[in-house]
């Protein structure tokens, strides 16, 4: 498998930026393998992204940077250039619903998610052995109203400690604190089982049947102070009629969340997910 650059890029929008930043690529002989812009009319930005063959480039990840610089600082841009050796570490979090994370470990086992899996956190301590089969630590921090403080405190002891570039709430059912999110923001990927905004919070496919809706989804999306209302990265529905049951929903919608999931945590870790206030750009 090649190793390449990916190199990310917001910007206010105006002329000559693709041809700069591609230009700068080819002086450098670098082969763009794969490339994706977007102008948001709207609100006048600009989104880039592009792959590039690292053998193609005569310099380290460091000194494109350092000569990509310039050209950032001229265009106003937010940017990242990653090398794509260096795999990403992701923190899984959940509590007694498995799904999610039995899709998420199988996907991770057979290549179809790049990253490394530091540890598993739980509230509760029932996937432990699903997760050390897997050769990967889990620690479980219960979680009560009155330990709550000291709980998150040790959350992010850990998530600090396994260097972490990214955490995902796999069915996680405790809502995180302000400061945890503030850190992490942009970080923190969560699964909600409702095609949000409606049915946000509790039992929403509950919410869904006693609704009788003829269409039930999940929502990835990522984490912020405000519950249920983070940027959404991507979503997906499964029909539904009159002849199913609340279980039935459920049922249903398990499969939508695993799914779902695992198609926001791959464009994430592949820097296709751009964030622009509460909106995403994904160049999917």
């Amino acid at each position: 498998m090649s190793d390449y650059y990916r190199l990310v890029v917001s910007c206010p929008d105006q002329v000559g930026i693709v041809a700069r930043v591609s230009g700068f690529i080819a002086r450098q002989g670098g082969s763009i393998t794969e490339a994706s812009q977007h102008s948001d009319l709207a609100t006048g930005r600009f989104f880039m992204r592009y792959e590039i063959l690292a053998d193609s480039v005569g310099l380290s990840a460091k000194q494109l940077r350092e000569a990509f610089t310039p050209i950032a600082d001229e265009f106003a841009m937010d940017w990242a250039l990653t090398d794509t050796t260096r795999r990403p570490r992701v923190v899984l979090m959940v509590s007694r619903e498995s799904h999610c994370l039995v899709d998420l470990l199988y996907r991770w086992t057979a290549g179809e998610l790049d990253c490394e899996i530091p540890c598993v956190i739980s509230n509760h301590d029932d996937l432990r052995a699903l997760v050390e089969w897997h050769g990967i630590p889990y620690h479980q921090v219960p979680v009560t109203p009155n330990t709550k403080p000291q709980a998150f405190a040790e959350v992010e002891r850990l998530v600090e400690e396994a260097g972490a570039d990214s955490v995902v709430l796999a069915r996680y059912m405790q809502i995180l604190p302000p400061a945890l999110c503030q850190r992490y923001a942009g970080r923190v990927i969560n699964i909600h089982h409702s095609f949000l905004p409606s049915f946000a919070g509790a039992k929403p496919y509950h919410q869904a049947y006693e609704r009788g809706v003829k269409l039930i989804g999940a929502t990835c999306h990522y984490v912020t102070e405000e519950l249920d209302a983070g940027p959404i990265i991507e979503q997906d529905i499964h029909r539904v009629s009159h002849c199913h049951t609340a279980n039935d929903l459920v049922r249903f919608g398990r499969d939508v969340e695993k799914a779902v999931l695992a198609r926001g945590l791959r464009w994430h870790l592949e820097g296709r997910v751009l964030i622009h206030g509460n909106k995403t750009v994904v160049f999917a």
